[in-house]
């Protein structure tokens, strides 16, 4: 997520250079921008949810953007000036919702735009596939600098897997260097052929990069470096009975009703920043990816009475449930999905009940009411 986000910003300073305009003096002010946050957020709260969020954030974007435009600088460094200062409000995961719609829309606009460009030759197509072959070097660069930077191997081998493809990052700077006449339209079709040939190869890899890293695990583990980042598994679990991989909103409401009733817990999940808070508000939570096979043959069972799935991930789930099974853990393991169609692969990787959320918020809420309104039926019922 680092490596993309740098990308990000990579591009929308290429994004600020590419007009070959001259700054207004007056784009100084912009220092000033921060005094416009309580504005912004204002404006935010007030604009309630859906429809009119979704108008308050393309007003911000053209309106925030347009004012850097004026002033001389790139529209696109105004809108994500805009979204920094709104960032850390609680409605900014919403309001990024709301706009993933637009926003995916624009996107296929732009690919489309470019498609629209020409039918590439076969000079294009031999480019293409020359880049094509540039893919596992691309790979096996990535790897070797997560690894110098004390990633372990299975999170190097993960993260250069998923960028191994070429950004459609290129597309945008590709087109400005179009737009700008440095180079022949020709090459932005080269370009997003490759893109797409990448994404077509790649794809079903990374669907099978759990299975790959199992198979090749004692070579890449060679490539190791002695020390690691400092974000390492936990190995023992304590006294605990009952363990809660992943600790979102259903799994903090689960750990808090165990130790409601006096359970010896543990919450795990791959989210640090997650762990971070449930370790203020005074909960045993720990650090741990359920995906790595690493985790679970380090991890000392004793005790250990019930696990808890509660991941969003599906795949997450069936993989705990198997490792947990393959290492001969006996005891009880219950799951959670949203998809009838899951509970048959959760139950065949090992998992002993599985809950579907949505019908298990109906049964829940049907107990609430039910707890609410017998004591009012009962009187009635034993007068008649």
């Amino acid at each position: 997520i680092g490596i993309l986000i740098i990308q990000d910003l990579v591009a929308v300073a290429l994004l600020s250079l590419s007009g070959g305009h001259v700054p207004s003096p007056w784009a100084l002010l912009l220092l000033a921008a921060p005094l416009a946050q309580p504005l912004l957020v204002k404006l935010v709260e007030r604009s309630g949810h859906d429809e009119l969020l979704l108008m308050c954030g393309l007003f911000l974007a053209v309106a925030v953007g347009g004012g850097f435009e004026a002033l001389g600088l790139s529209s696109e460094l105004g809108a994500l000036v805009a979204g920094a200062m709104l960032a850390s409000h609680p409605k900014s995961h919403e309001l990024s919702h709301q706009l993933w719609g637009i926003k995916e829309l624009l996107l296929v606009g732009f690919f489309l735009q470019i498609g629209l460009a020409g039918w590439p030759s076969p000079a294009d197509l031999g480019v293409a596939l020359v880049l094509m072959v540039l893919l596992p070097l691309k790979g096996l660069l990535f790897f070797a600098i997560l690894v110098i930077f004390r990633l372990r191997s299975r999170s190097a081998f993960l993260a250069s897997l998923s960028l191994s493809s070429y950004s459609e990052f290129a597309l945008i700077v590709m087109a400005l260097a179009v737009e700008g006449g440095w180079l022949a339209e020709s090459w932005l079709v080269t370009l997003a052929l490759a893109i797409a040939l990448s994404f077509a190869l790649v794809t079903p890899i990374n669907r099978k990069a759990h299975d790959l890293y199992a198979r090749y695990e004692q070579r890449l583990l060679a490539l190791e470096g002695p020390y690691h980042h400092p974000d390492e598994q936990p190995i023992s679990l304590g006294d605990v009975h009952v363990m809660i991989m992943g600790m979102g909103r259903s799994g903090t409401a689960a750990y808090d009703f165990m130790i409601q009733r006096h359970e010896k817990v543990v919450g795990l999940d791959s989210d640090p920043a997650k762990v971070e808070y449930h370790t203020k508000e005074g909960r045993r939570v720990l650090f741990a990816d359920a995906e790595d096979p690493g985790f679970w043959q380090n991890l000392r069972l004793e005790g250990l009475e019930a696990v808890m799935l509660m991941m969003p991930d599906p795949e997450a789930d069936r993989i705990s449930a198997q490792q947990l099974r393959q290492r001969g853990f006996t005891g009880l393991i219950g799951a959670t999905c949203r998809y009838p169609e899951e509970e048959g692969d959760l139950a065949a990787a090992g998992a002993d009940l599985t809950f579907n959320y949505y019908d298990e918020v109906g049964v829940g809420f049907a107990e609430h009411i039910w707890e609410a309104l017998y004591p009012r039926l009962a009187p009635r019922r034993e007068g008649a």
